[in-house]
């Protein structure tokens, strides 16, 4: 005879949460796995397979793995001695801080989602926005690099787009890793800029167990060839200038460099330039002392209001507002024939002897960076305006001091790609950008600098002070 059994209704609810649960653990989720991980390894066979740089096998090492790599590092594990002894702790307290720097720093790099959708969002924001233009002044060299070299691009670094711009440029190249700021570690963002190889910096940290453990990651990258990003500026121009090289990062990649036996590390010069700055106005009231800190309202507000009113424009009207973004690559320099051509080998210098070392190929770098920043429409007009700044001039006039600069650019060889058909056109379109943004004043019909813009055009003309005569 069948008997009926009866559950309160609590226990009844408990019983169908853990078989859901198990449900979910022992067959939806290994499924669901199993799906992602299949789509993941289909999209890296497919981009290994057109990609001038493969996918390194590091980058694709799981996150605890590069943990655990790191935590017993023999250099991590002396610096957490080290910290113990000089803090009065106890070892498992240093070691508790390490892995949560550990934790912090390493990247879990997801091919699916730098290839699939970051690359589509990067073009896609960035050619929404501006003309894009690239340029390569040694692009034999670029394809003479050898496969298993560690690919390091060294820029300039004018704005917060240069992450985006730089990454869809280089996607068909190769799968980059950046070293990201404080700032985007909020949710979800910290997520997405995690699952596409960056990693994340406290770049004003003096902690000495922190910078050991940044140190070791980075070492550990350079030696595996990961295809790196490298701001040499460490931050953003405030000025429009290029700004001293921050030794730092550069000193991680070469301090245990051995030339001739290690992977070659080779360096590309990238120089990047806009029309349009998004935080110029920002970026040059820092140079004011007696500013006032916005607060974080005041920032989210005008930046959302920046953003609606940007992206719900005619791309005409965008295009016209912020003109073009250039990237041009310059001549690759590897570091084995450099440490051959100077007689140097790092890993075989003292700390002083090494930083001076390392500032002197920094320099080099940034020479050399200088060289193949972009001269765009917007800063010449900007070096013109600032010339005649005390004069009322006709647009005409401007514009014919504008085009024999040009010629005196192209003479010494400064990256310059304006052909003399479009003269006209774009430097039409730069000078009425100026005015619209109301760093022109005007006086029946003839034009001069705003005197309140002054700053703001010498911080476009700073772009391509290097050369001035």
């Amino acid at each position: 005879m069948n008997e009926i059994i009866t559950l309160p209704y609590w226990q009844f609810v408990l019983l169908f949460i853990f078989a859901a649960v198990m449900l979910l653990d022992r067959v939806l989720m290994p499924t669901v796995r199993w799906y992602l991980r299949r789509r993941v390894n289909r999209v890296i066979d497919e981009v290994n397979n057109r990609l001038d740089i493969e996918i390194r096998p590091f980058q694709l090492t799981r996150k605890q793995a590069l943990i655990d790599q790191l935590i017993f590092d023999d250099k991590v594990i002396a610096a957490i001695k080290e910290y113990a002894e000089e803090h009065n702790m106890p070892s498992e307290v240093a070691q508790a801080k390490a892995l949560k720097y550990a934790t912090e720093i390493a990247p879990t790099f997801n091919a699916y989602i730098y290839f699939r959708f970051g690359y589509w969002l990067a073009k896609k924001v960035g050619r929404l926005i501006y003309r894009v233009r690239v340029g390569f002044y040694d692009h034999d060299q670029l394809k003479k690099v050898k496969a298993n070299s560690g690919i390091v691009f060294v820029m300039n670094h004018r704005s917060n787009m240069d992450y985006i711009l730089v990454s869809f440029l280089t996607a068909e190249k190769t799968a980059m890793s950046y070293a990201v700021g404080e700032w985007a570690r909020i949710w979800p963002l910290q997520s997405l800029i995690k699952s596409m190889g960056a990693f994340f910096v406290r770049r004003n940290s003096r902690n000495f167990l922190y910078r050991r453990v940044l140190e070791r990651y980075v070492n550990l990258a350079t030696r595996a060839g990961v295809c790196q990003a490298v701001f040499l500026e460490g931050g953003l121009s405030r000025d429009g200038k290029l700004c001293k090289p921050r030794l730092g990062f550069m000193d991680y990649m070469l301090r245990d460099y051995h030339p001739g036996i290690d992977k070659d590390i080779v360096f590309i010069p990238v120089g990047i330039n806009y029309d349009r700055v998004m935080e110029d106005k920002s970026l040059t009231r820092d140079l004011n002392p007696d500013a006032k800190k916005r607060s974080t309202w005041f920032v989210v507000k005008t930046s959302f209001k920046f953003f609606y009113k940007t992206f719900t424009m005619a791309r005409k009207a965008r295009w016209l507002r912020f003109g073009y973004a250039s990237v041009n690559f310059g001549k690759p320099l590897s570091a084995e024939e450099y440490c051959k051509d100077n007689d140097v080998d790092f890993s075989q210098l003292e700390a002083t002897e090494r930083f001076q070392s390392v500032e002197k190929l920094s320099s080099t770098i940034m020479s050399e960076i200088s060289n193949v920043v972009p001269v765009l429409p917007v800063a010449l007009m900007a070096e013109i305006l600032l010339i005649n700044q005390s004069l009322f001039k006709s647009e005409l006039a401007l514009k014919t001091e504008a085009v024999e600069r040009i010629e005196q650019l192209k003479k010494v060889g400064a990256p310059i790609e304006i052909t003399p058909g479009a003269c006209e056109h774009v430097l039409t379109s730069a000078f009425e950008g100026l005015i619209g943004r109301g760093f022109v004043e005007e006086d029946d019909g003839l034009y001069r600098a705003d005197p309140e813009s002054i700053q703001l055009l010498e911080y476009y003309a700073n772009s391509i002070i290097q050369w001035k005569n």
